[in-house]
């Protein structure tokens, strides 16, 4: 009878051959895309500084897989059963064997540890005394934003002026949150009843991705943020746009849509300077001018801003914006006025 099947040194050796030349395709797939919030391109020092600790890490990492590796396939390749071949020798131990895999990995942990101590401290130094000072607070769902150097108050979108260090001083209003801007920062826990801080130094000019990395509840995937890095020129041109009182109705449509905000439950909760004075939802005194609605979950467009205002509760499970049953009109007029708020 004709033999067909390969023998068994042969079919490992092509077995092999090809996994190794299927491993550059798997990792080139792994780098095709480049995400929003992907930490692996820092845009600060500090999160340079939390890259690099990765990559030495990961240097040790990969040099720790490829020894072990090679040394269980030579185990397998060279020591495997044979037919025909003596058991080898039993040892029940070996006292050099067993003090050198006890201070490999104590020296392995030892260079890992050292960079990792030193990188914690500098990340956790305190900021320079002429950082911008920006007061974060977590809510469910959504980030609130004070700028006290300018008496601002804003929600989800953060503005930051490039090549001036920002120190970020934050507390939670409910749970703990967690607040996390890959490009820029690591993540740094959000604390009802605490205060923690993190602080960098934007450099360039951009709209830079974040959210909320600790579940905090039904709606934590959709407490989004995103940061504006803008020149020193823009920076200042959106402080004083922010520091102006909000634009009155422009039209009869707006002029209702004041009236609706002022008779419904919208001014129990969101503040509008010389309108309302409430405190539990994002301050509106210029939500026509940003990017974001919904602590961050979806573009500002009219479309967008009449959805939500029909029905929060269906587009952010867990949100404390309740159904209030306007109208068709009372919606157009209510989103005709909110975006005029710029």
């Amino acid at each position: 009878m004709k033999q067909t099947s390969l023998r068994r040194p042969q079919w490992i050796r092509r077995a092999l051959a090809a996994g190794l030349s299927a491993l550059p395709l798997l990792v080139a797939a792994g780098c095709k895309e480049q995400y929003p919030q992907s930490a692996l391109h820092p845009q600060t020092e500090y999160s340079d500084q939390l890259h690099q600790l990765l990559l030495t890490i990961l240097r040790w990492e990969v040099g720790i897989f490829v020894v072990v590796e090679l040394a269980l396939l030579v185990a397998v390749l060279r020591f495997r059963a044979r037919p025909g071949r003596e058991v080898p020798n039993q040892h029940h131990g070996h006292t050099g064997v067993e003090v050198a895999w006890t201070l490999a990995p104590a020296i392995i942990l030892a260079f890992i540890g050292v960079p990792t101590v030193y990188t914690i401290f500098r990340t956790q130094a305190p900021a320079p005394p002429d950082a911008l000072t920006v007061e974060v607070v977590g809510h469910q769902w959504w980030w609130e934003f004070r700028y006290p150097e300018y008496g601002i108050v804003t929600a989800s979108d953060l503005h930051l002026p490039a090549g001036r260090t920002v120190n970020l001083k934050m507390t939670s209003q409910d749970v703990i949150h967690s607040f996390w801007l890959p490009q820029l920062c690591g993540k740094r826990d959000v604390l009802p009843g605490r205060t923690t801080y993190i602080w960098f130094k934007p450099v360039t000019p951009g709209l830079y991705r974040g959210q909320c990395a600790e579940l905090c509840g039904a709606s934590h995937a959709n407490m989004r943020m995103q940061a504006l890095v803008e020149t020193p020129e823009g920076f200042e041109a959106w402080v004083q746009a922010q520091q102006a009182p909000p634009a009155a109705p422009a039209d009869s449509l707006s002029a209702l849509g004041r009236q609706t905000f002022t008779q419904g439950l919208c001014i129990a909760c969101h503040t509008i300077t010389g309108v309302s004075a409430g405190v539990v939802g994002p301050n509106l005194n210029h939500v026509g001018s940003r990017l974001t609605l919904a602590g961050g979950m979806m573009p500002l467009t009219d479309e967008n801003l009449r959805r939500w205002l029909e029905n929060p509760p269906a587009h952010k499970p867990g949100s404390l914006m309740p159904f209030q049953g306007l109208t068709p009109q009372q919606l157009d007029a209510l989103t005709a006025y909110l975006r005029g708020l710029k």
